[in-house]
């Protein structure tokens, strides 16, 4: 191990697993789970869906060590706008989500057979104003991305997030409607985050920190894919938000809201100051853990011991690929 890996390494302390039930199930899981970190720079949260394998999971732990170990770049503004998100309820419950929300904007997943009815709820809470965009997490094949969209664009959506898996049909898709298209996982799931650049596939890029491996390397991949950047969140704690929060912060523009409200996802948080918009913003801070809510939260042995085995196999491709603690701002 390089010197430099192995002082990292040193200098970062796992003081807990936590495990906090969703309000709503997401990826069909009912909880978030990880892992706070902590350094010499502050605290970092670990927190890779419990699916993902060691190369995915070393990118989240990149991030982890940005937070803990290194520095995040100079802080741009000091509130940054956010979405309201609706999941998959009723169009009731929407509705009052968003109504009750205080933000201008809202994100709502779509893709199951009532969402037309929650989207056209969504608008009518905005009101006309109000911008709505849709999140299909990548489920459309072409042919019923080009017949959805167009049955959806009389909602004046501000753009569709994710509406197919494939960049190719990404790029096909964007000739045949009028609704601007946004790239998440074809960004943050990709090999090389960079690859989209190259392909005239999406109008917006969504940037989320720890899947990117950090604020500097989402900063990157901002710059050379030369389009909109909105940043959205993991559905982490106020901890991992913080990150997401000085990305905001960092980008040289933020023409959108962004997706960091997701503190209403989960039953509870770590910190007394959770970072939840008010108003539809969020003042840019960084919130710490509170002992006792760690406490509260503290993740059962079985997690943690699962917790443990991810991270012990994602160290590893941190430390054989040398980006321990690296800061140079490249996607991991």
């Amino acid at each position: 191990m390089h010197p430099r890996q192995t002082t990292v390494a040193a200098a970062v302390t796992v003081a807990g697993a936590f495990e906090i039930p969703l309000v709503t199930r997401f990826r069909n899981t009912g909880a978030r789970q990880g892992l706070l970190v902590r350094g010499p720079s502050g605290w970092g949260e670990w927190s890779p869906f419990g699916d993902y394998g060691p190369q995915l999971a070393a990118r989240w732990w990149r991030a982890t060590l940005e937070a803990a170990t290194g520095s995040w770049p100079p802080a741009r503004r000091t509130a940054v706008p956010i979405n309201a998100i609706v999941p998959a309820v009723d169009p009731a419950h929407a509705h009052r989500i968003v109504a009750t929300s205080g933000c201008t904007t809202a994100k709502v997943k779509v893709g199951d057979a009532g969402d037309v009815d929650r989207v056209e709820a969504v608008r009518d809470a905005l009101g006309p104003d109000g911008r709505l965009r849709v999140d299909v997490n990548g489920i459309w094949d072409l042919d019923t991305a080009i017949r959805r969209l167009r049955q959806l664009a009389r909602f004046d959506l501000e753009y569709a997030e994710q509406p197919v898996a494939d960049l190719a049909d990404f790029a096909r898709l964007r000739t045949r409607v009028d609704v601007p298209l946004a790239a998440d996982e074809s960004v943050r799931l990709a090999a090389d985050p960079l690859h989209i650049r190259g392909i005239d596939a999406a109008d917006v890029v969504i940037l989320k920190v720890q899947p990117l491996g950090g604020v500097r390397p989402c900063l990157a991949v901002a710059e050379a894919c030369d389009r909109p950047a909105v940043v959205s969140s993991a559905v982490e704690t106020s901890v991992g938000l913080a990150a997401g929060l000085a990305l905001a912060a960092a980008l040289p523009d933020l023409p959108y809201a962004c997706g960091l409200g997701t503190m209403s996802l989960l039953a509870g948080d770590v910190t007394t100051d959770p970072l939840r918009p008010v108003g539809g913003v969020l003042r840019v801070r960084r919130p710490s853990p509170d002992p006792a809510l760690v406490e509260r939260w503290t993740a059962g042995a079985a997690v943690r011991t699962e917790l443990d085995r991810l991270l012990a196999a994602a160290r590893q491709v941190v430390a054989g690929d040398g980006s321990a603690g690296r800061s140079n701002g490249q996607p991991g």
